[in-house]
């Protein structure tokens, strides 16, 4: 199974095949996860614990052990980049996409990715790192 470097990276693959495609199963619920540990209001949790800006351990434990094989890899063509992601809640139910919680700071995980053609909200949000589209045009990657 391929290995991401960039855990922000992953989490866009992720919300396509599990929340969009459906390709990915299970989907992961941080509400079902937690309230199976005994707490009933994930986002009172977060506020209560001071975790309204970070990603809770059990989504990072769960989304960073995901293995998405090769094949599913390869169906995705398309990646939204957009604070209001599924994934986002996911990991950090409170967060207010007014940080960089999210922020992709690599694109070397495009390897993993033989077939994608677009990402869309590239340039609003989402790519910590300067956006290179040079290095999406060299894969014939289109943004907007």
């Amino acid at each position: 199974m391929p290995d991401f470097r960039d855990f922000n990276f992953k989490l866009p693959v992720i919300e396509k095949l599990m929340y969009g495609d459906r390709t990915l199963t299970p989907a992961f619920s941080i509400d079902e996860c937690l309230r199976a540990k005994g707490i009933p209001d994930p986002q009172l949790y977060a506020f209560d614990n001071d975790l309204a800006h970070t990603v809770l351990d059990e989504a990072h434990a769960h989304f960073e052990a995901l293995e998405i094989s090769e094949e599913l890899l390869a169906t995705l063509d398309t990646l939204v980049i957009d604070g209001g992601l599924q994934v986002y809640y996911e990991c950090s139910p409170v967060w207010d996409g007014e940080d960089d919680l999210f922020d992709v700071g690599s694109l070397d995980d495009l390897d993993l990715l033989p077939n994608l053609r677009r990402i869309s909200g590239a340039r609003d949000c989402g790519l910590g790192i300067p956006f290179k589209e040079e290095i999406l045009a060299a894969r014939d990657i289109v943004s907007d």
